[in-house]
């Protein structure tokens, strides 16, 4: 099939060619003919299916007639609700990528980055609105946002969002569109919860899947290390000098311990950058464009930070801490071997971390190969490490001064 199947206009074919494109993903040739009919959808989907495009494409469609309003005179149209903000921006980038040939204006407005900027181009009027929920309320409670005229309403990784705890905004932004919206709803995975959204805002919705929710790509090879936690910075080194080459991102569960694993690598020698959540949206940025330009080869991240992020060429994926919620390993690994690339995903497993083990291999119907042969194996019968100090009393004392914390070896 290509894009002209789909009934797609000249203006946005040529856009979409210029951009590389033959032909449509799965999740496209799906989604568009529902979307471009007016349906409600819910779309669950693998990462890497061009998701993205999905709603794009068929959003610009439908307003391509109305297009022509002076600037003054535009109304928001369409609206994006979006998790975070780099995934926002990610989407504004696309729409923008697209409505080359087009007259429609799009704009992303997300919290963490000054106010007045994103007022002034929302006040000279635009048709798409990409937005991070809590900056969307914000401006609609000052009066700069109308959402009178909301025609389609996107729900994009709806399962990260109540993660996120947005559940309520989200049901209250649906609130503020108009009852006859057009409402589309992407989530990865569709737990009850994600149900329950879309039973409360959704209209006889037409369910579009993509692949089971559970599958990681064929071409990503799966490598699990078991290893004792204090050993798993050691271990990562080791890896890095002798067999994990190229663009890498590794994950850590923690803010703390990005920060503690960047600093390592850097003294270390080598070029890394790192995402998480108290970093201010500016310093996310450049990591990423730091990445991306090939400044930095590697990228230490969260979850929430680096969900949605689309990197091409990315050769492997290190999981320094295993995920306790296995769709969340589905979702890391699926950062490589995109758009058809081959990629390589290593695990480092402690002994409190088996049971994910457990949980993940049962999801995704697959056993991972274990490495034995590396500096740090841990030891088959080894317990989660408790972590003592020696001759020190069972029971809870007050609090620690701050001295004697700064005294306190830490095993990590």
């Amino acid at each position: 099939m290509s894009f002209k199947d789909l009934q797609l206009n000249r203006p946005i074919l040529r856009a979409i060619a210029e951009a590389g494109y033959d032909s449509p993903t799965l999740v496209q040739e799906k989604t568009i003919p529902s979307v471009l009919h007016k349906k409600d959808v819910i779309v669950s989907y693998q990462t890497g299916t061009g998701k993205t495009a999905a709603f794009a494409l068929p959003i610009l469609q439908l307003l391509f007639d109305k297009q022509d309003a002076s600037k003054k005179g535009k109304k928001i149209k369409a609206l994006i609700i979006s998790p975070t903000r780099e995934l926002a921006v990610q989407i504004n980038e696309n729409f923008i990528t697209y409505s080359t040939y087009t007259n429609l204006r799009t704009t992303v407005i997300f919290g963490g980055a000054a106010i007045e900027p994103q007022i002034d181009v929302l006040k000279k009027g635009v048709d798409i609105l990409i937005a991070t929920p809590g900056r969307l309320l914000d401006l609609h409670k000052q009066d700069i946002i109308n959402l009178d005229y909301i025609e389609t309403l996107v729900l994009d990784e709806a399962d990260l969002m109540l993660d996120m705890g947005f559940i309520d905004d989200v049901k209250k932004i649906a609130r503020l569109c108009p009852e006859n919206k057009q409402t589309l709803l992407f989530s990865a995975t569709i737990p009850y919860k994600v149900e329950q959204l879309a039973n409360t805002i959704l209209k006889a919705p037409e369910r579009i899947e993509v692949a089971a929710n559970s599958s990681t790509s064929k071409n990503v090879h799966q490598l699990l290390y078991y290893v004792p936690k204090p050993k798993k910075i050691e271990l990562c080194l080791h890896l890095l000098r002798n067999t994990i080459k190229g663009n890498i991102i590794i994950f850590r569960r923690t803010k703390f311990g990005v920060d503690k694993l960047e600093k390592t690598l850097l003294k270390n020698g080598y070029k890394a950058d790192s995402i998480h959540g108290d970093k201010s949206q500016n310093l996310r940025q450049e990591a990423l464009d730091k990445f991306k330009k090939g400044d930095v080869n590697i990228l230490i991240a969260t979850d929430v930070a680096a969900r949605g992020i689309d990197i091409n060429n990315l050769d492997a994926v290190v999981n320094f801490d295993l995920p306790n919620v296995p769709e969340t390993y589905v979702h890391r690994i699926g950062r490589t071997a995109r758009a058809g690339n081959t990629g390589i995903a290593y695990s480092f497993c402690s002994a409190d971390e088996k049971p994910y083990v457990q949980t993940i291999q049962q999801l995704i119907q697959l056993q991972i190969d274990v490495i034995d042969e590396h500096p740090y194996p841990l030891d088959p019968k080894a317990k989660k490490e408790i972590h003592k100090t020696p001759g020190k009393s069972k029971h809870k004392k007050g609090r620690k001064s701050e001295a004697s914390k700064k005294k306190k070896k830490r095993w990590y």
